[in-house]
């Protein structure tokens, strides 16, 4: 495989051995051009775990950094793990338990991802709050299961993605302050041009010319699931690579934004280095 011209990352993927193509999903992506992941954390269900307390997503964060390694080991494409707790989460839990005491095992088990950031072992966190409509209660309990996730990135000097619903979620930036964090090591997950967080937008959305020709910071992703049962969902695997490189082709960005998409501001956002 010949050298990349271009470093590219996917600043949110999932793979998933057990459900998915796994590792060949990774080769696709560097097949066509990929040559850096964020591998994000699936929700614990569907790795066949049921947490009842905290340390139950050991188990989940486990097998994250065991696949991590085993992208690196396989195919060399650099990958910078971010571990965390869906949001969703409190909603799946709240099934077998309440609402307040789902939140609090969530707030443990972002401790423990935390931990594994400061460790050395994981890049930054992963958090949120539900993204569909739900309760009051649980909005609030979201809300400070949130403010936790914002509390331990501060204190572990580190990044953190967020899955929310559609739209700015402006209220974030006073969230993230209000717990020590720079808004500016926030990204917003499944991104919209309007938020003033960082936005990780999927590579085919319209915006991105545009954007580049203002010089916007932003990342781009592709939110692939690796789950055979939605095969491509969000989008495959080797999108961003494609829809970076076809950008550039056509001449719809340049060779500076390429670099400040896919080496300058992640980055700066996740405090690492990309290099090809």
């Amino acid at each position: 495989m010949k050298t990349p011209k271009y470093p590219v990352l996917d600043d949110h993927i999932h793979i998933d051995p057990r459900n998915g193509k796994g590792i060949e999903a990774v080769k696709e992506f560097q097949r066509s051009g990929g040559t850096h992941i964020c591998l994000v954390t699936k929700p614990s269900w569907s790795l066949g775990i049921y947490p009842v307390c905290g340390e139950d997503f050991r188990g989940v964060f486990d097998e994250t950094l065991q696949i991590a390694g085993q992208i690196r080991e396989q195919t060399g494409v650099v990958v910078f793990p971010l571990l965390g707790v869906h949001p969703a989460e409190i909603t799946v839990m709240s099934e077998r338990m309440s609402h307040a005491r789902a939140a609090e095992i969530m707030k443990d088990g972002l401790t423990l991802a935390a931990a594994l950031v400061k460790e050395g072992k994981a890049t930054g966190l992963k958090s949120g709050r539900p993204h569909y409509e739900t309760s009051a209660e649980i909005t609030r309990l979201s809300n400070q299961v949130l403010l936790h996730a914002f509390s331990l990135a501060s204190d572990a000097g580190c990044a953190i993605q967020v899955h929310a619903e559609s739209g700015p979620c402006a209220d974030m930036v006073e969230m993230a302050l209000s717990q020590g964090m720079d808004p500016g090591h926030v990204i917003k997950h499944f991104g919209t041009p309007d938020t003033p967080l960082i936005p990780s937008l999927v590579a085919k959305h319209e915006e991105i010319p545009r954007l580049c020709k203002e010089s916007r910071e932003f990342t781009m992703e592709s939110d692939y699931m690796d789950d055979n049962s939605r095969p491509g969902a969000v989008i495959g695997p080797k999108s961003v690579p494609r829809f970076t490189l076809r950008y550039m082709e056509q001449g719809i960005i340049t060779e500076d934004d390429l670099y400040r998409i896919h080496k300058y501001t992640p980055e700066r956002v996740y405090g690492v280095e990309i290099e090809i």
